[in-house]
């Protein structure tokens, strides 16, 4: 088959190449799949997408008409996907179910030790030879209470590095995990575990029950110098309500690898024209907040099981065969 990957990164596209020669012939692109680049599609019967795609109704529509039938994301979140449209135009979508938790939880834990203690302060300083560590106060994890807010694969191993620094931790799922609850971790209330926790990370998926699960009022109960982190879905966090929040003084660290409105902006270079979302920037102010470009996922071992997976959902499809990461069977 004849497939145009778009959203493709320069690390990417090396493992990608290699892993489709001989089996599909592939072109790579490095702009993001969306309503005016779907049109560079026509006459490909399969597309593959990133996470920071918008197929949307529009864009599948256009993809449909120019005769492709196999949408295959390169991730695991499939909030950007319009599933009923593309079901209703016959289209197939098939996604990557899991991949390396360790990744992801990993970064999350790089992304909370750097904020605790200041790191990326520290680092500035040091290249202009300031060596004072005025401000650069953090605190031991050992000791902390913990909050793991979803407990699946991500959030279990989340919660193994927090067992190894030696936490208490608090848990809040549908339905508790046994792994977690045999490191000890217990669950509680929403409410409780925001309101008990010295660090708080989210590992759930975007849904409409979970959009701004953390909004001003779950804020408001959080301690006053807890820390936030984020390396799920950006929708997760009413990002107005916590800018308010650090500007009134409140978190002593957030690190956010994902943002509600990172489409167009994350993956993309923004240093010569700027940014006009007036939230992000002030988000990358605050001297306590460290925000990455949905990073938590980038490590040699995770993408080389994105690829897989999506090699074998194109296989599977040229195939005839249907497999686990199927969402819209198609036609």
């Amino acid at each position: 088959m004849e497939i145009l990957a778009y959203g493709v990164q320069a690390d990417e596209r090396p493992l990608l190449e290699t892993a489709f020669a001989g089996r599909h012939s592939l072109r790579c692109l490095s702009v993001f799949l969306n309503r005016d680049t779907a049109p560079l599609a026509a006459g490909y019967p399969a597309v593959s997408s990133s996470v920071n795609a918008e197929l949307d109704a529009g864009t599948l529509a256009a993809l449909a008409a120019g005769g492709t039938e196999l949408i295959v994301q390169r991730s695991t979140g499939f909030n950007n996907i319009d599933l009923d449209a593309a079901a209703g135009l016959g289209l197939t979508v098939a996604r990557v179910s899991h991949y390396s938790p360790y990744a992801v939880a990993e970064h999350a834990w790089a992304l909370a030790l750097a904020v605790n203690r200041r790191l990326t302060r520290a680092a500035n300083r040091s290249r202009e030879f300031d060596f004072r560590l005025d401000g650069l106060l953090g605190r031991d994890i050992h000791g902390m209470t913990v909050g793991v807010i979803g407990t699946g694969k991500i959030g279990e191993c989340f919660a193994r590095i927090a067992a190894g620094f030696g936490t208490e931790l608090l848990g809040w799922d549908i339905a508790p995990n046994p792994a977690c609850l045999d490191l000890g971790l217990t669950y509680t209330e929403l409410p409780e575990l925001l309101s008990r926790a010295d660090l708080v990370s989210l590992h759930v998926p975007l849904l409409p029950s979970t959009h701004h699960l953390i909004d001003a009022a779950a804020l408001a109960r959080m301690k006053e110098d807890a820390i936030l982190v984020n390396s799920s879905r950006g929708g997760l966090v009413d990002s107005a309500a916590l800018v308010e929040v650090l500007r009134a003084g409140h978190l002593s660290g957030v690190g956010l690898d994902v943002y509600e409105e990172e489409t167009g902006v994350f993956f993309t270079d923004q240093s010569i024209q700027g940014i006009t979302d007036d939230t992000l920037a002030r988000l990358v102010t605050f001297p306590q907040v460290l925000v990455t470009s949905h990073q938590a996922y980038f490590t040699r071992t995770a993408v080389g099981q994105i690829i897989e997976a999506t090699v074998r959902n194109v296989d599977d499809f040229a195939a005839g065969r249907r497999n686990g990461n199927v969402l819209v069977p198609g036609n």
